[in-house]
Order: C-alpha cells, then structure tokens, then sequence
C-alpha cells in the first residue's frame, strides 16, 4: 500500500504505535520498540516514493522480531535474566534482509525463558496475554509476536520454531504461521544457535494475519547463509495448479484425543478443500509417535546438556518453568554417546520413510494441538516423570520439527469459549509454496478476525 502512496509510511508506523500504545499494556507483547527510528525510516522511504524510487516488496511494512533473533540495538534476551541487558550490534541475516526489502522494525516481541515453554512468561517481562481472552495463554514460544499481530500491533513478524513454537502461537491467537524446512530461511543470529541437532529440529519463519503475507516474508528472508549448516539455495517454485495432487487428513494420532471443536476444524478445513476441487482422503501416515520421543530425545534431553554450562548454579535466577523442566532433565537416565549417534541415525531413517508415505498424499491437513489456548498457569509439568504439555497436548507438532516438514497453521474454527483453533497443512520438504497454497485454500473460507479485545480499549471485553 504505501509502494502504491496509498498510504504514507510515516502514518502507518504511527498507527501502530498507537495501537501498541494502547494495548500492549494488557498485551504485553513488545519488551522493547525503536519508535524514533522506526520513524526516520519511514520518512526516508516516504521520500524514495515522492521520488519515484525504486522500492523493495516490503516498503514501509511495520513488523515486529521475536526477541530471541539480533536486532542491532534492541534487547535480544530470550526472557532471561542470564541475558538480561543483552543487545547486539547487528542484525541477524533474515532481519538484514527484510530491512533491505523496506520493512520498518517497531520492536521486538517477548518469549518464555530460553524459548522452552508454550507459555510466555518469564522473570524479566511477565507473561502474553491473548487477545481473544486475557486470561488464556498466547502460547510459546513465539507468544508475544503471535498477540503483537493478532491484535494489529504489528502487521506480521518472525518467530522460531523447535517444538510447535511458531504454529501453537498462531493456533492460539487465530493467526498464520509457517514453520520452514531447515535451512530455508537462515537462523544465523537466533539464540540459541541452530546447530548440531537443532540445526535440524529448529527454524525461524514468518508469521502473520494472512498466508500471503507468509509467502512475501518467505521470499524475502530465504536464502543460504554461510552462518546456518543447513542453508542452502534450495529452488522454491510456485506451484501453478495443485488440485490434482490427494491431500489427506486425519482429526487425532489414535493416541493423543482432541476437543470436538479441534476434530471438527480438521473436518472443515478437509471439506472447504473437497469443494474447490481437491482430492481429499483419510490418511494418517505411520510413525508419529516413534517421530515424538526422537524429538524429546533431542529437544529436552539434548538440551538440557546444551544449557548445563550456562546454568548450573544459577537455578534460583530462572523462571519456574524454566527450573522444573531442568528437575525433570534431572531424573532422565543420562543421555549416552550411542544414544546420541543413534537418535540422528533414526531420525533420518524414520524422516525418508514418512517422505515415502506422503508420495501418493503429498499435503496433511491435521490438528495443530489437542485443544485451543489453555488458561495462564494451567501447564502441568509433571505426568509420569513426563512433561504433560510435550506428551499430551502439542505432540501434534513436534513431530514435523523431528521429521523437518514445512508446516503452516491457518485459523478455521472457535472453541465454546470463542478461543480460535487453527489446522496444521504440512508438506515434503522444500515444498513451502504447495503448503502456502493449499492454506490460501483454506483461508478462502475461513480467515483471519478481529480478536474481542480490539475496539474495547485497555478494559477486558465482559464477554469473554
């Protein structure tokens, strides 16, 4: 729009700020902003545009960066107080790219500490609230982009992705959300550090109120980068027409129940697909819960080798979650050298057998959790000497962080608490444009709405 001087940059980044003014005090979903130069940014494009320059696709576009990815001069803390104060000098290669696109950084949005909980909440900030109901979780990781874009705080952003921590936040706030196949968009600059293991398991990627702006923030930020093991120029092509291929669905892994309201998303979606032309069938595909213990092999038990240098010691300054996800490391068996080879060995083994699967279904439509968002502080942590969050609630996307699938999230259906729930379209890899279409698919349908606590000021809707 503004490319287009149909509307001036200067006013859109001002808008936003208003808006941030005026919600995220409930939101809480901006930990720091760079209002004055935000603004000098968007009086220099204003002036490219009077002068007929040329732009990049994103010329003027307010964002926002989960705080977790380098922005020079903005608080990268990943809501701990271990890195309280921490701001780099500058900016993370996707974050480069975007600025070099005209995107307009506002700020950056808040996580739980060390990005380990689908709740945001931590010591230095507090917790996100949702802005459909602030009494209920606006998930986690990327919890405070996911209420920063659901309530038009900022017009979309990037969060990451290790466990669901892209997509849950989007379920939650009825939002889309793209998690990437490894190394599409390069995570130099994130913390922690896409490596080893993690290199594999997690992904930044973009998240926003409409699928197509999912697409235009992929082909700006993909790409490879010397800083990421896995980047590479892999070829993107937009698929011209996909309603030959067969998607399948599936409401529920026979193993993990869902609410009514979740299996009847999946339904909607599966239907609304059918009735554009495409070939949907019931399908689920084998493997998944052998794919959800390889991945808490690798996202708790790896981890928690990987933080030990940084915290142990210092218990007593981290978040409760935080400490009781480092109890429940305690009492694992410790990993050994053979588990370690023999977890990546599986992973690989079992990742080309579930490709093959999808070889006649190349596109799963699937729950992205149990349920929608749960109320703050209702994650209970311990169930048989297991998280029950991992276990039981968002198994439903962890497992294509193992398997290292392209997964988007779009909003299609409401709980009996007006919460929205989102379905999961995931793809081969490398094929993020087939997954994108066949979400724009679904979003004709359904799409995105304005949460209640719009238009009501800094005082809760009571008729959440």
């Amino acid at each position: 729009m503004a490319r287009e001087k149909q509307v001036s940059p200067v006013d859109l980044v001002r808008a936003h700020y208003e808006q941030i003014e005026r919600f995220n005090t409930v939101l809480n979903a901006f930990v720091d902003l760079r209002r004055a130069a935000a603004l000098a940014e968007a009086a220099a494009i204003e002036h490219k545009i009077a002068n007929g320059e040329d732009l990049g696709p994103l010329a003027g576009v307010p964002i926002s960066i989960k705080s977790c990815i380098d922005v020079a001069g903005m608080k990268c803390e990943a809501g701990s107080k271990l890195r309280a104060g921490n701001v780099p000098g500058q900016d993370a290669v996707l974050v480069q790219r975007l600025k070099q696109a005209g995107a307009i950084v506002l700020g950056v949005t808040n996580t739980p500490e060390f990005l380990m909980a689908y709740e945001t909440d931590n010591l230095l900030y507090g917790r996100t609230n949702n802005p459909w109901n602030l009494d209920y979780s606006a998930g986690g990781s990327s919890g405070g982009e996911s209420a920063a874009i659901a309530a038009c705080l900022s017009s979309c952003g990037i969060g990451s992705d290790g466990g669901g921590s892209i997509r849950v936040p989007a379920h939650f706030t009825g939002i889309c959300g793209l998690k990437p196949t490894p190394g599409v968009i390069p995570s130099t600059g994130h913390f922690p550090g896409g490596v080893g293991p993690f290199a594999l398991t997690g992904q930044v990627g973009p998240m926003a109120r409409t699928v197509a702006d999912l697409k235009l923030l992929l082909q700006v930020t993909a790409g490879p980068d010397i800083g990421d093991p896995v980047a590479g120029p892999y070829r993107l092509t937009e698929p011209t027409d996909l309603t030959h291929l067969r998607v399948a669905f599936f409401e529920d892994d026979g193993l993990h129940p869902v609410t009514p309201e979740t299996r009847q998303a999946v339904q909607s979606a599966a239907k609304a697909l059918s009735d554009q032309g495409y070939i949907v069938e019931p399908f689920r595909p084998d493997g998944l819960e052998r794919a959800r213990e390889l991945w808490y092999n690798v996202f708790c038990r790896f981890s928690g080798i990987a933080f030990d240098p940084l915290l142990n010691g210092k218990e007593n300054e981290l978040h409760f979650v935080m400490r009781d996800l480092r109890r429940l490391q305690s009492v694992e068996k410790p990993l050994t050298a053979e588990e370690v080879l023999f977890t990546q060995f599986e992973r690989d083994t079992l990742r080309e057998a579930f490709v093959r699967q999808m070889q006649k279904h190349p596109i799963l439509i699937l729950p992205v959790s149990t349920g929608p968002a749960f109320r703050h502080g209702t994650m209970s942590w311990n169930r048989d000497e297991r998280p029950q969050t991992f276990v039981d609630t968002m198994v439903y996307s962890q497992w294509f962080n193992l398997l290292g699938l392209p997964a988007a999230v779009v909003p299609v259906g409401k709980s009996p608490e007006g919460l929205p729930i989102g379905v999961q379209i995931v793809g081969r890899p490398y094929e993020e444009y087939s997954v994108c279409t066949i979400a724009e698919a679904v979003e004709r349908v359904f799409s995105w709405q304005e949460p209640p606590l719009i238009g009501v000021g800094n005082q809760r809707n009571p008729n959440y």
